[in-house]
């Protein structure tokens, strides 16, 4: 594996652009970082689980728990009627309650809880409840619920409201039509849901919670026990992942943790066994991706209907945003001449399906590469060739929901990337391999990535953040913005040690707490440091200006202060940056701000589907070269190269960290995690035991990776770009390779369901020899 990292020098005291460790990256490896699950309890905290139903649909006739509230270790039982405030716990629309009462939606709903003094206890105990259920049909597939257009949501309509999709054999114009069944993912991150709850002398509750999105748990904590937001703090040192599962999924545990310990005074933990995981909270959500595209003999696109069937679930959680982010990304990289997309948030008696790294847009991503492979073997073209002849360009520069593409470096990343990885050679090899090999066949794909950043959701487009400085010289700093392993706390650090000119090591973060940030958005869509960053600098920025007039007035100086390796320098004036701070706090100068960043330039109108969503696309682009037997299906893959575009990278061993965890967790969607759901419903992939992850043994043996150096056109944070979704999509590639390789052993292209594991390569083979 080769990476390309820029190193600093000694001058930028590992500031912006330098590739420092991640701020945990010890603590992590050693054990010595402290997760929820680390904290010390006292003897008689209460420990919970979660009795779940038992069918996908139907209604709940009676619970018998007396054999709970008598099993061994059992302190207290709840169901939905102890709850003194609000039931539902719905992120954005209702449909999700704490815990059911009558209606049962999928199996795995929680029913009841329970609190013991162990774990252990508590899951002993929950086997004992009696269920009188009324089991009614469960819709279980996207066909049923698209065939009874059953939905949780309004459907979207946004392009071309009518359009035709016709062949003109006289000028030489073709259709292609048809499904791809795009599967869902589970997050599987190391540490599950878990939270815990402290009751506090005032009747308020401190919970601390494995959440992307803190402000919202405060507000479902506060809104089941009926308190006012103040009451409730909530916070977050560190998650151990979350890839979009804990930003809405969190909701439950914590709830049930501050219920527990609201009723007995005591503290209470609620840490779901991987399989309860597994059965009660969300995925990625699974498509089905309907098109009919007409092209031309040259390949280029001219019109499309695109029809989006996503499965959501029982209910709407995040699907709207998530069908949206799908529908803006249904295009990728490429320009219609006309286009219709439409989408459907369909509802199946299924867990609420959720967000996930990348936010619907992975899914909209794989079924347009797809589309394109099928044209440029339709035309017998190189693939790449078809791609490239697609890409937003002068004339054809707006996206059809009516934003503009601003310069067109794709086009220029995928001409290094086929350079740099030797792409034309290699697909001669390739060619050459498949005629004299029977059994073993090879694919090689090279594709882009095209990802908007900024929340679609305009409001949520804002950050705070709070920075004191002590009068020796340190810096205390806080934000709205979460860890989950991506780095966001190092790059912020680095920040705060560019702007004030200081060394890394006198900079210090502390856990995310919404007494200290309040009303801030969710750690999600690529954003973090983005919109947190801009914050702290505003923070910083105030900080410098009263610094600089303490410094005007009172110690001499007569030019702006420059600030760089822990000293402050300016005509009459040379110190350290501590001595300048001692001395301000001697002046009563304020030595404590806050900041505030709001993303400009957005606005979209979701109706009418037209707009400016984004504050700026984030791009990349990969070659992925497999090879399959197409006598079992099994597939290793080679050899990646990958050009990404991070702008000026705050972080560039973080951010190459990042390319190359989503390229792996991206292939094991588009590869090997395949969720079963039975007829009935029921979860069977519930464990590590039958739901495969990507391991170390999937990376290929030549994995090279390169950041574009080119800065954000837009303002952004010292001119990066965001790096946390966009990394996902690249492994789409590999799925393109695999499916050439299948083709590569018969005649024609194979249909090839995400994802494609070891069977579904057998028979997308069997179709192509067919």
């Amino acid at each position: 594996m080769t990476s390309e990292i820029r190193t600093a020098g000694e001058s930028v005291l590992t500031g912006v652009g330098a590739a420092v460790p991640h701020e945990s990256a010890q603590g992590h490896v050693s054990g010595a970082a402290r997760y929820i699950d680390d904290l010390p309890l006292p003897a008689d905290a209460l420990h919970i689980a979660v009795g779940y139903a038992p069918v996908s649909s139907g209604q709940l006739r009676s619970l018998n728990l007396a054999d709970v509230r008598h099993a061994p270790g059992v302190f207290d039982v709840v169901t939905a009627s102890d709850v003194p405030g609000e039931l539902d716990i719905g992120a954005i629309f209702p449909g999700d309650p704490l815990l059911s009462a009558e209606q049962i939606s999928f199996h795995g709903q929680p029913l009841f809880a329970v609190a013991a003094r162990s774990q252990r206890q508590a899951l002993q105990a929950v086997t004992q409840a009696r269920f009188e259920v009324e089991e009614t049909t469960a819709i279980t597939s996207l066909a049923a619920a698209r065939a009874q257009n059953t939905q949780v949501l309004p459907s979207r309509d946004w392009g071309a409201r009518e359009i035709s999709v016709q062949e003109d054999p006289a000028a030489g114009v073709q259709v292609i039509e048809g499904c791809y069944h795009i599967g869902g993912q589970e997050h599987f991150y190391l540490e599950g849901h878990v939270a815990l709850a402290l009751p506090q002398d005032d009747g308020g509750m401190l919970v601390h919670s494995s959440s992307q999105h803190p402000d919202e748990i405060q507000h479902a904590v506060a809104e089941v026990l009926g308190l006012p937001l103040h009451m409730v703090i909530v916070e977050c040192q560190r998650m151990g992942g979350g890839f979009g599962g804990k930003e809405s999924q969190a909701a439950m545990p914590a709830c049930l943790a501050a219920l527990f310990a609201a009723r007995t005074g005591q503290i209470s933990k609620c840490r779901l066994p991987r399989r309860d995981d597994m059965v009660m909270t969300g995925k990625r959500h699974p498509f089905d991706w309907h098109y009919r595209i007409s092209f031309d003999q040259d390949g280029r696109l001219q019109n499309g209907d695109l029809e989006l069937d996503g499965n959501c679930g029982h209910s709407p959680d995040l699907s709207g945003g998530i069908v949206e982010r799908a529908m803006f990304h249904a295009t990728n990289a490429y320009a219609f001449e006309n286009l219709r997309v439409r989408g459907h948030h369909r509802r199946l008696n299924q867990v609420s399906h959720t967000a996930f790294r990348g936010f619907g847009g992975p899914q909209g991503m794989v079924g347009m590469e797809a589309a394109l492979d099928e044209i440029a073997y339709r035309l017998h073209m190189d693939p790449l060739d078809a791609r490239l002849n697609n890409l937003f360009r002068p004339g054809a520069e707006h996206t059809f929901y009516g934003q503009e593409v601003q310069g067109f470096w794709l086009k220029e990343m995928l001409d290094q990337l086929q350079r740099d990885a030797d792409y034309r050679a290699r697909r001669a090899e390739v060619v050459q391999f498949n005629a004299t090999h029977q059994h073993l066949k090879k694919g090689l794909a090279l594709t882009p990535v095209q990802f908007g950043i900024s929340f679609t959701t305009t409001h949520l487009n804002q950050a705070g953040a709070l920075v004191h400085l002590y009068r020796d010289g340190t810096v205390l700093l806080n934000h709205g913005g979460t860890e989950m392993g991506q780095g966001l706390h190092t790059k912020i650090k680095q920040i705060v040690a560019t702007r004030l000119g200081v060394s890394l090591a006198n900079v210090r973060h502390t856990a995310s707490r919404t007494d200290k940030v309040p009303n801030a958005s969710p750690t999600a869509a690529s954003s973090g440091a983005d919109m947190n960053g801009m914050a702290v600098l505003a923070a910083c920025d105030k900080l410098r200006q009263r610094l600089q007039k303490c410094a005007a007035q009172h110690l001499g100086a007569t030019s702006p202060l420059e600030f760089a390796a822990d000293r402050v320098t300016a005509e009459g004036l040379d110190m350290s940056f501590a001595e300048l701070v001692s001395a301000a706090y001697m002046h009563r100068v304020s030595l404590s701000a806050t900041g505030y960043y709001a993303t400009p330039d957005l606005h979209f109108d979701k109706e009418a589907g037209w707009g400016q969503p984004f504050y700026y696309f984030a791009y990349g682009a990969s070659a992925s070269e497999v090879v399959i037997d197409t006598r079992t299906g099994e597939h290793r893959l080679l050899r990646v190269d990958i050009l990404h575009d991070a702008g000026n990278s705050l972080n560039p061993a973080v951010d190459i960290g990042q390319v190359e965890g989503g390229y792996v967790q991206g292939l094991g969607w588009l590869t090997c995690e395949d969720l079963v759901f039975g007829e009935d419903g029921r979860l069977k992939s519930d464990g590590p035991a039958n739901y495969k992850i990507p391991t170390a043994d999937m990376c290929p043996p030549e994995f090279n990776v390169r950041l574009y150096e080119r800065p954000n056109h837009k303002e952004s944070i010292y001119r990066s770009k965001a790096v946390g979704e966009p990394p996902l999509m690249l492994p789409i590639s590999a799925w393109c390779a695999i499916r050439q390789a299948a083709a590569a052993a018969g005649n024609r292209l194979p249909r090839l369901p995400v994802p494609a594991t070891p069977e579904a390569i057998y028979w997308a083979v069997q179709e192509a020899r067919a």
